[in-house]
């Protein structure tokens, strides 16, 4: 559950797949409308006769609905405190209107700060998987998690005291 995860519940080698969010071809176009304004992405008849052979969504597009399947499903809900950003970011596939995404979460490394005590780095790579089970992007992001607070300390029994 990502309510209560902390910077000590992501494991290294851990491997979490989760999410599916649907491709819909109205919303393919109105991103690329307002984001990348390709004709790939925006007309399915002249997106058919390029190199594609139809409309497919916008890299961009496909990262944000890795995000949007990232925040929900992997990023701590109570500790997540920022990113200072992402490595390798690879559009490997089409995606296409109907495809359903999911992501592949695998934890690369988890690095407690030095400066700031109360929280640690978070590298994971993440895959976008279709239907077919295809990567069609890969990145690895880096994510700023805040550390479990400790447990507050019962206060002392009065001197003299019985339990």
């Amino acid at each position: 559950m990502t309510e209560d995860r902390y910077f000590e519940d992501y494991i290294p080698g851990a491997v979490i797949e989760c999410g599916e969010i649907r491709v819909d071809e109205a919303e393919i176009i109105e991103f690329a409308r307002r984001f990348d304004p390709q004709e790939m992405h925006l007309d399915p008849v002249t997106a058919a006769r390029g190199q594609f052979g139809g409309l497919i969504a916008s890299g961009w597009h496909t990262a944000a609905m890795m995000m949007r399947l990232f925040a929900d499903n992997f990023l701590s809900k109570v500790a997540s405190l920022a990113s200072p950003g992402i490595d390798e970011l690879r559009w490997l596939k089409t995606v296409r209107p109907g495809d359903a995404l999911r992501i592949r979460v695998s934890v690369l490394e988890t690095v407690p700060s030095r400066s700031r005590p109360d929280r640690g780095l978070v590298r994971t790579l993440v895959e976008v998987l279709n239907q077919r089970d295809e990567v069609v992007m890969s990145l690895k992001p880096m994510n700023i998690i805040g550390r479990r607070p400790p447990c507050p300390t019962p206060p002392q029994q009065a001197a003299g005291g019985n339990p």
